[in-house]
C-alpha cells in the first residue's frame, strides 16, 4: 500500500464512521445537521442513491427525490463531519 492510501485509511478509521454498504439504485436516509443562527438540528433527507464518486477519503454520493413535483438532487461526501447518519431504506433491484 502506498503511502498516500495508508494516510487515508487512517483517517477513515479514526473517524469512526460506519458507512452501509449501498449503490446505486438503493434508497438511503441521510441525516444531515442543519445550523439555523445559534440552534443545530438534524433533517433527514430521503431519495434514491443516483452515483456513487470517487474514492477513499474523497468519495461521495448523488442522492435524488422528487419534492413537490420537481426533482431535486444532492451531492454528500460520504465522510463530512455534517452528514449525522446514512441509512438504507431499500434495496434497488439487482
Amino acid at each position: 500500500m502506498d503511502l498516500i492510501a495508508q494516510l487515508e485509511a487512517e483517517q477513515i478509521a479514526a473517524l469512526g464512521k460506519t458507512i452501509p454498504d449501498f449503490k446505486a439504485g438503493d434508497t438511503v436516509r441521510v441525516g444531515y445537521k442543519v445550523t439555523e443562527g445559534s440552534r443545530s438540528r438534524v433533517q433527514a433527507y430521503e431519495g434514491v442513491c443516483i452515483g456513487r464518486h470517487g474514492g477513499g477519503i474523497h468519495e461521495s454520493f448523488t442522492v435524488r427525490k422528487i419534492s413537490y413535483g420537481e426533482g431535486v438532487e444532492r451531492v454528500f461526501p460520504i465522510y463530512s463531519p455534517m452528514i449525522d447518519s446514512i441509512k438504507l431504506v431499500r434495496r434497488g433491484k439487482d
